[in-house]
């Protein structure tokens, strides 16, 4: 069992010690010899029991899962290695893409192959005609 799961059931040990003003073992005889006779006792001691249990299965899970992982480690460092290159790939696939298409923002004119290089609007526009010379309004405060 991993030091810090240790200590997590050391800490209740102590608390359901300190609690009951006797070691664990004797609170758990006494609590089989007599479980009416102290029903918070009782309870501290059968969920204490349920924490141990669990504790042992995870534990043991863990274990499992590291085993099994450390004798796939090359397929998941494979398994990586493929994830990255499936994102350069589509990354630079869009960049491919960003550059074959005229419409695409950023991209000004087209490429030699789709024809001659735009120089001018590719819509006829005239000039907007100004207004006339407005007066000078005086400008309040005197600043001007």
């Amino acid at each position: 069992m991993p030091e810090e799961l240790d200590d997590l059931l050391a800490a209740y040990t102590q608390q359901i010690e300190a609690r009951f003003q006797m070691p664990l073992r004797r609170l758990r005889d006494a609590v089989t010899a007599a479980p009416e006779s102290n029903p918070d006792a009782t309870t501290v001691v059968r969920w204490y029991g349920h924490l141990e249990e669990a504790q042992g299965l995870l534990s043991r899970a863990e274990d499992d899962l590291v085993l099994a992982l450390e004798l796939e480690d090359p397929v998941m460092a494979l398994a990586d290695r493929v994830n990255a290159l499936v994102a350069v790939r589509d990354g630079r696939a869009m960049v491919v893409a960003h550059l074959l298409d005229d419409n695409a923002p950023g991209r000004g004119t087209p490429g030699a192959w789709r024809g001659a290089v735009r120089t001018g609007p590719a819509i006829e526009t005239t000039p907007v005609a100004r207004p006339a010379a407005v007066p000078a309004v005086p400008v309040r405060g005197g600043l001007r």
